[in-house]
């Protein structure tokens, strides 16, 4: 569709929803609508889509109006659509007589959107409702997935039935439905939530002597589950006590964790570990060198920032915009332009181009250290390269030169082309 087609499209779907949504009289005025028949599947879907979330008994409405029209077949996505909203504003009755129209039309209910049924009434403390939807499923012609077991496994963890949860477990095992990372850490963040490491090892330890394996190591199963619970100095303890003893994280398990720390402003502690860990056989990742370097360039380290910045190029990453942004940052905040500015032009000799939030940074760093000449200088480049500068920063700059008295270089900004004000908005 040309771009006027698809305004007047998706204009079409917020006039419906709103409809939808807002008339009392809904049938009524739809019907006065006189709407194109057939009516298009994919425009009710979305309409639906947009409705159901905030008036789910009235997008119910709009689809049964839908399908006593001719010539209009629902698909399962249409269904599917209104069985989460129902089941999240509590409509029970109406979802199992949705459920009970696909069965009719032969229409398989998707494991997925059940699964979300089952978490829903779990969060919703309705533990019983959530086993109840379960247990019907068969009923209805929807599998029990892996994903449905493990919605439930959250539902009676979120209330604390650990008992039914090991019951559960071991149903899986009984219906060969194979457990996945998400069926134990389930288990393991529930028991770290609680505060109760000790369990969740021995939680893990049982499962192994049962034949029960998670795909990962129980170990990084327990770090991940503390970081979650938020307990950082529990995870900390553990991980260290793993390093000592040799055992090492997964490193998405320490990226993980790393990054908790550092948002955490424990900066220090997670440059140890990585030394630790990276000198008993761990292997960095970008993922590792994203979280780490602009976390200790954010905290001064300016050197330690470097030293992590090469081991990136050492192990054959390629770096990006961002991560020399956050050394270049650091270098200006502690007063070092100099270093700053070979380090920017280093980036751009090596074929790492600059983007524009790097340019917006560098310009603005310039400007907050009276460094006006080389703010414009970088502006100018900035433009050059196809970021046309926006109206905040292009007026700082103008302004500081005016001050410093270099009216020959503000005439020369002046030249620039800013965007329009509306353009800068959008």
């Amino acid at each position: 569709m040309a771009g006027e087609e698809v305004d007047a499209y998706f204009a079409a779907v917020h006039h419906l929803a709103t409809i939808v949504r807002r008339d009392f009289y809904l049938e009524r005025t739809l019907n006065r609508l006189r709407l194109p028949s057939p009516f298009s599947p994919d425009l009710a879907l979305r309409v639906i889509r947009a409705a159901a979330p905030a008036e789910p008994l009235h997008a119910a409405r709009f689809l049964a109006w839908l399908r006593a029209r001719p010539a209009f077949s629902p698909s399962a996505d249409h269904f599917d659509a209104l069985l989460l909203p129902l089941a999240r504003a509590r409509l029970f009755t109406h979802l199992w007589s949705l459920a009970s129209d696909m069965r009719a039309l032969g229409l398989p209910l998707s494991p997925s959107t059940f699964s979300a049924v089952i978490s829903s009434y779990g969060h919703s403390r309705l533990t019983d409702q959530a086993v109840e939807v379960f247990n019907r499923l068969p009923r209805f012609g929807c599998p029990q997935t892996t994903q449905v077991y493990n919605a439930l496994l959250d539902a009676l963890c979120a209330n604390g039935n650990f008992a039914g949860a090991y019951k559960l477990l071991r149903r899986m095992a009984r219906k060969g439905v194979a457990p996945d990372r998400a069926t134990f850490s389930t288990l393991v963040d529930a028991w770290c939530a609680a505060g109760k490491l000790r369990e969740a090892q021995a939680f893990l330890d049982d499962m192994a002597e049962r034949g029960f394996r998670p795909p990962v190591r129980g170990r990084d199963l327990l770090v991940d589950g503390l970081v979650r619970a938020g307990r950082l100095e529990e995870a900390k303890a553990f991980a260290l006590r793993m390093t000592k003893e040799g055992v090492l994280p997964d490193v998405a398990t320490f990226n993980s964790l790393a990054e908790a720390l550092c948002s955490a402003g424990d900066v220090e502690f997670s440059v140890s570990l990585l030394a630790d860990a990276s000198s008993r056989g761990l292997c960095p990742d970008i993922s590792t060198y994203k979280v780490m370097i602009p976390a200790v360039a954010k905290a001064g380290r300016i050197d330690e920032a470097f030293r992590l910045f090469y081991a990136a190029l050492e192990d054959g990453h390629r770096p990006f915009p961002s991560l020399y942004a956050a050394i270049i940052k650091a270098l200006c905040k502690a007063g070092r332009f100099a270093d700053a500015f070979a380090f920017f032009g280093d980036m751009k000799s090596k074929g790492h181009p600059p983007n524009r939030p790097v340019y917006v940074m560098l310009v603005k760093m310039c400007v907050r250290g009276g460094r006006f000449v080389e703010a414009a200088n970088y502006l100018v480049e900035m433009s050059e390269a196809g970021f046309a500068p926006r109206a905040p920063t292009f007026n700082a700059v103008v302004d500081g030169l005016r001050h410093c008295g270099k009216h020959d270089l503000v005439q020369r900004m002046e030249q620039l082309e800013i965007p329009p004000y509306s353009e800068q908005l959008s």
